[in-house]
Formats: structure tokens, C-alpha cells, sequence
């Protein structure tokens, strides 16, 4: 192929000779110059061949002249350049002090002078140098308005700065870049604003600006914070119901509805929504809410937290939620055995509270004393007193780990 494309380029300008060839061979007539009392007479043909060689040889010496500046500006770009990737692995390194002052330096090259001054703040900013971090800022504000924007937003978002993130946000021109709508939608979140971000998570998935794990966290926490941000019980519910199903058995939605839900008076849904997402995927904080939750006027959930201590026996939130169902019915006994054997499988300051309160009730006030101070010992990560009153057939009870076995009755290993 590439024979092929030579045999026509030599045809061509083959033809191309023959014509000139012919065109100078006739006799196109005589050009006359005359300059102060000169003349110069030739013809057609060799004036205008002339007169192509002095604009070559004009164009040859005006390269030959810029040949030292061009050298000099190719090697002041790779040196630049060699700076940058010098300056980006420092930062790699740790090394900010070194990382700024060769970022700093290639700054000087206007094509890489947006990584550069990027890079530059982040090693001020490391090293603590909040004059440096302001003006690296300032120069790349000059140089690049959209870079230093995004820049700004995310150290304002992670300042905890969200109205202004979105101030900064709104003033780039045009379509936000995918970085910038994922800042946005997370300033929206934090700033009470989670309806807007809704909107924002197809513009996402179709940028690809995350992977899908990512993309899928953000969809939960954005589906979570529209939960808690609305303002009626009715509204709570039209957003609750336009959910789809993974959204509302994901444990942070379910979560957030229900303490939604028991502040706007609306217990029993609440608590059904923390109960299916516990059927559909076990998790323990979510267990130790469905016990925290304000009683309704059903009444069956102690039943239905009982029948999952058939497949979650030594569950420490499961057996939390029981002990303090129990309490909330003044089921004394239960609640107290509930709440031993909780805390006998690793349950924190929240058995021991709920373990008080059953102790006030039934006037026993030493151990009462003694159960909120293990709760504040163990806020403060510190061992737990001894707590009297408890046989050592009881505390071996509360140890031990019940058989699970499965629909074939084969035993299952604990969780």
C-alpha cells in the first residue's frame, strides 16, 4: 500500500514539472524594473521563479533566526515538564517542602501551570503554610477559574462548609464537570438539600464519575437524607413509598425513616420499616434501633423480636432491642435477663443504661448506680465494675452461645 501511495506522489508531481516545464518554455512576455536610473529587464517566467527564491530564502533566514529561541523554549518546556513529575512524586512522597518548590517552579510553563499550582497547595496546605496555600490559590484562580473552583468547593465541603460549596459551585460557567456535580450533590445533602441531589445521580452514573459501589453508597446516603429532611409526617410517606425496594431495606434508609417517623408520630411504620430491612439483611445497630424506637400502639413488637432469636440467638443489639421492649412493658425479669445476656455477648453503654432504668423501676438503686457508671465507663473505654446479684449458673447462661441449625436441621456455626 505504501508503494502504491509513493508510484502516484512521484506521478503527480511528475505532471506537475511537465506543466511548468511547458508554462516557462513559452513566452509569456518581459517584466522591466527600473530604481533610480536602473534597469533590470527579464522575463515572466524568471521573475517569478526570483521572486519565489527571495521569499524563500527571507522565510529560510527568518527560521534560522528564530532557531535559538525555539531551542530555548523546548528546553525550558522539558524542563518544566521534568519538574512537574519530579514535584508530583515528592508530593507522592511526603516530601511537601521539596514537592512545592519544584511544583512552583513549573508553574512558570502556562500548559502545565494548572496541575502545577494544584499540586502546590496541597504540599502548603500538608506542610501547614496557610500564606503559600492562599497564594498558590490565588495564582491558579487567575490562570484557571474552573480548577480553582473545584478545588475550593472540596475543602469547603470537607470543612463542613455546605451553602459555601454551592456558592462557589454555581459560579462556573457552563455544564458542571462530573467532579463538580458529585460536590454539589454532596453539599446539597449536607445542606438540607437532599431533593435537589435526587436529581444529579442519573447525570452521574451516566458520566461515570464514580464506580458502582461508589454510585450506590451515594444513591443510599442522598435516599437516607431526603428521609430525614422532611418536614410532614404526609411528605415522609410520599418519599418512603417513591422509593424503590433495595433503597428501603438498605440499613441507613430504614434507619433514617424510622427515627423520621417516631419524631413525626408514626412509630408503628417505623418500626415495620426497621423489621423488613432486619428480615431482608441482618445488621446489628438496626436491631439495637428496633428497641430504641418509641412504642406504638400495636404491640407486637416484642413478639417479632423474639421470633428472630431463633436464627440470631447471641445477637448483642437483637438481645438490647428485647431487654429494652421488656423494660418498656415493665417485664422486669425478662428485661433484666434479656439485658445480662447482652451484655454477656459483647453489648456496650446501652445495655448498661437500659440495665439502670430496670433497676430504678424495681427499686434497687446500688445496682442501679453501678449499671449507669459501666456505661459511662465504657463511653470513657474503660473496664466495667462487677455487678453483684447473678449466680454462676446464671452468668454461664448468659455466656453461652445457642445451637442454630438450619430448615434441614444440619447446626450452622455462630456469625
Amino acid at each position: 500500500m505504501n508503494l502504491y501511495r509513493s508510484l502516484l506522489w512521484w506521478l503527480a508531481l511528475a505532471v506537475l514539472g511537465a506543466l511548468a516545464w511547458h508554462w516557462f518554455s513559452q513566452d509569456l512576455g518581459d517584466v522591466v524594473v527600473r530604481y533610480r536610473g536602473l534597469t533590470y529587464t527579464t522575463t515572466l517566467a524568471y521573475f517569478v521563479l526570483a521572486w519565489g527564491l527571495l521569499w524563500f530564502a527571507l522565510w529560510a533566514l527568518w527560521w534560522l533566526l528564530r532557531l535559538p529561541f525555539k531551542a530555548w523554549r523546548r528546553h525550558a518546556h522539558r524542563l518544566a515538564r521534568n519538574r512537574l513529575v519530579s514535584g508530583l512524586e515528592a508530593l507522592h512522597q511526603g516530601r511537601w517542602q521539596r514537592a512545592e518548590q519544584l511544583l512552583a517552579k513549573a508553574a512558570i510553563e502556562p500548559v502545565l501551570r494548572t496541575p502545577a499550582l494544584l499540586g502546590a497547595r496541597r504540599a502548603a496546605d500538608a506542610r501547614g503554610d496557610a500564606e503559600a496555600a492562599a497564594r498558590h490559590h490565588a495564582a491558579l484562580l487567575a490562570h484557571d477559574n474552573g480548577a480553582a473552583a473545584l478545588e475550593q468547593a472540596q475543602r469547603l465541603l470537607a470543612q463542613g462548609k455546605a451553602e459555601e460549596t454551592l456558592d462557589v459551585l454555581a459560579g462556573l460557567t457552563g455544564p458542571l464537570p462530573p467532579r463538580g456535580a458529585w460536590l454539589r450533590a454532596e453539599a446539597q445533602v449536607a445542606g438540607g438539600r437532599a431533593m435537589d441531589a435526587q436529581a444529579t445521580l442519573g447525570a452521574l452514573r451516566r458520566d461515570q464519575a464514580a464506580d458502582a459501589d461508589a454510585l450506590a453508597a451515594l444513591e443510599v446516603r442522598i435516599s437516607a437524607a431526603t428521609l430525614d429532611q422532611a418536614p410532614q409526617a404526609d411528605e415522609l410517606q410520599q418519599r418512603w413509598h417513591a422509593l424503590p425496594q433495595r433503597l428501603r431495606l438498605a440499613t441507613p434508609v430504614a434507619s433514617a425513616f424510622a427515627q423520621r417517623a417516631a419524631a413525626l408520630g408514626m412509630e408503628d411504620a417505623g418500626a415495620h420499616a426497621v423489621a423488613d430491612a432486619l428480615e431482608a439483611n441482618w445488621d446489628e445497630s438496626l436491631a439495637a434501633l428496633f428497641g430504641r424506637l418509641p412504642p406504638g400502639r400495636e404491640g407486637k413488637r416484642l413478639a417479632r423480636a423474639e421470633a428472630w432469636l431463633a436464627t440470631h440467638p447471641s445477637s448483642p443489639g437483637l438481645l438490647t432491642a428485647l431487654g429494652s421492649l421488656c423494660r418498656t412493658q415493665q417485664l422486669w425479669g425478662k428485661a433484666e435477663d434479656y439485658l445480662h445476656r447482652a451484655l454477656a455477648q459483647g453489648a456496650g453503654a446501652d445495655a448498661w443504661e437500659s440495665l439502670g432504668h430496670v433497676f430504678t423501676a424495681q427499686g434497687d438503686a446500688g445496682r442501679a448506680q453501678i449499671a449507669y457508671a459501666n456505661a459511662l465507663r465504657l463511653g470513657r473505654e474503660e473496664p466495667p465494675l462487677a455487678l453483684a446479684g447473678r449466680s454462676l449458673r446464671e452468668q454461664i447462661a448468659d455466656s453461652a452461645v445457642a445451637e442454630v441449625r438450619n430448615a434441614h436441621g444440619i447446626p450452622l456455626l455462630p456469625p
